[in-house]
């Protein structure tokens, strides 16, 4: 019933010596209380039969102690450390790293694919409970909107901030890719993963993309790549004098660049052509990342003292009855 106990304030064990000062108290007492007989010769009373109560006097003062011991148990407060629990985490550190250029306007994603971009990365994120995940958004330059964290509420919340005009425009996919690796180089996590989504070509930024992606690999740093636009052209809002139109643009996606980066990093390419298929790409980049847990073993500390507290108020009350009943006469 009790095995695997731990106390959390064993010191109060200590406690337990007034037992020493009781007893001794209680022997000088029963000493003392030895009536003294004035008659020539005290071998009649040695002769005199002894009842049971004379051998079970001693019980109210042994259950007093026995309910003393109990109670300094309670207040030691006993915990058990039997309830042995295997719980999974993900162990991984996600980065995502998002195209947010004035290309990401175009309409051949509802409403456009930043902002389909952002609702499914946001669902995304919100089904990864046990991982860090942080997000770098890139353009003509690249920098880190948000670092790896655990809060959902912070992150989801600055994915809504996100929208185009925030720096400077153009696509610098080796920035963002460089700036990610840098986030996730130093973190202790099983997986480290970046997932890059793009809709154009590289042409501005310092660093090239495949020297990169080799920092990467060289962290270990897996790295999923997306391309985001339909085949062909796509509606692109333009400014003019009567408004916005929409005109037909050449969607240019440097599929063979994302290849190499996920080759390169041990990850894959995927082609988002609409909404839907981009949240099929996030299901399975979910579910490959799934595949690689951490499982981990810990214990939940319960408190015991109960039992105690229970065994130590009976003692308690069956040397008051003894005392108020079959030993009332007895000093």
């Amino acid at each position: 019933m009790f095995e695997g106990l731990t106390f959390k304030n064993p010191e109060l064990f200590y406690l337990l010596l007034v037992i020493v000062p009781m007893a001794a108290w209680y022997i000088f007492r029963q000493k003392r209380n030895t009536a003294s007989i004035q008659v020539s010769s005290t071998s009649p009373v040695f002769k005199a039969p002894k009842t049971i109560r004379h051998y079970l006097r001693h019980l109210i003062f042994v259950c007093q102690v026995i309910a003393i011991a109990f109670f300094v148990v309670v207040l030691a407060r006993p915990q058990s450390l039997s309830n042995w629990e295997n719980v999974t985490t993900e162990g991984i550190d996600i980065i995502i790293c998002l195209d947010i250029s004035t290309s990401m306007l175009a309409r051949d994603f509802s409403p456009d694919r930043l902002e389909a971009a952002k609702s499914v990365a946001m669902e995304f994120i919100s089904g990864r409970e046990h991982d860090r995940m942080g997000l770098v958004v890139f353009a003509g330059e690249a920098f880190t909107q948000c670092p790896l964290t655990t809060d959902r509420a912070v992150l989801l919340n600055l994915f809504k901030d996100i929208q185009t005009g925030l720096i400077e425009d153009g696509t610098a996919i080796g920035n963002g890719l460089a700036t990610a690796v840098g986030r996730l180089k130093d973190s202790e996590a099983v997986s480290r993963v970046v997932i890059l989504l793009t809709d154009g070509e590289n042409n501005r930024g310092e660093v090239a993309p495949l020297t990169a992606a080799e920092i990467a690999k060289t962290f270990g740093i897996r790295v999923y790549t997306v391309g985001v636009g339909t085949i062909g052209t796509a509606p692109y809002p333009v400014q003019t004098p009567f408004g916005i139109e929409l005109r037909d643009t050449e969607v240019r996606i440097d599929e063979g660049l994302l290849k190499e980066i996920a080759n390169i990093t041990g990850g894959q390419y995927f082609r988002a052509t609409n909404n839907k298929k981009l949240e099929e790409i996030y299901r399975e980049i979910d579910a490959l990342e799934k595949s690689k847990i951490d499982v981990q073993q810990f214990n939940r500390k319960s408190e015991e003292f109960i039992p105690f507290a229970i065994l130590g108020a009976l003692f308690l009350i069956a040397a008051i009855l003894l005392r108020t009943t079959v030993f009332r006469n007895i000093p």
